[in-house]
């Protein structure tokens, strides 16, 4: 086993296995092997029990849906961010707009990939050149969202599915309160 903090030893396993005081008939191979095991169950179980709330990003980066587009790409561009959410003026998350959206609206899909193809084929629909000058005429719309009590395993899940990169935290009045992206989660997992 390797020598870090979380692994036991040789020596470990064989004083344990003395303090027992009964007969066991398992090998110290066998005992680190179990202990591996459990120790890759406790990590998992720890990691789905951290809720959006402890992990997501509180001071939220947004634009609104009748703010130009131009402005929109100068905050992504300015802050190192792929995409943000999309508030109106109460704060309720209108949708989101990304990197990939403002590329639409630039033609830079002039044809469609071979995923986008097989994509079709399997039922989704061809990604549109989208116009317009707004924020609200190029986001993706409505905002796939979360809630502060969900925990991060079932927000990687969704992430995963729906082939995104983030997603808004509301409250319960459906008001943005929050950002938790793919980072924050690895972010989350590393500390275990």
């Amino acid at each position: 086993m390797d020598n870090n903090q979380n692994d036991i030893s040789g020596e470990d396993l064989r004083a344990a296995l003395r303090e027992v005081k009964t007969y066991i008939d398992i090998t110290e191979e066998d005992l680190k092997k179990i202990y591996e095991i459990a120790l890759r169950h406790a990590k998992e179980r720890l990691v789905s029990k951290v809720l959006v709330r402890d992990v997501m990003t509180k001071d939220v980066i947004v634009v609104q849906k009748y703010d130009d587009i131009h402005k929109a790409a100068k905050i992504l561009s300015e802050n190192n961010i792929s995409g943000l959410p999309v508030v109106d003026k109460e704060n309720y998350v209108a949708g989101v707009i990304s990197e990939a959206d403002i590329l639409l609206t630039a033609g830079m899909r002039r044809g469609h990939t071979f995923k986008d193809v097989l994509r079709h084929i399997l039922g989704e629909p061809l990604p549109e050149r989208k116009s317009g000058d707004l924020v609200g005429d190029i986001m993706s719309s409505p905002a796939i969202t979360t809630k502060p009590d969900v925990e991060i395993s079932e927000v990687a899940r969704v992430l995963d599915e729906k082939r995104i990169k983030r997603l808004p935290v509301v409250d319960n009045e459906n008001k943005l309160i929050g950002i938790i992206s793919r980072a924050d989660i690895v972010r989350a997992m590393s500390k275990k």
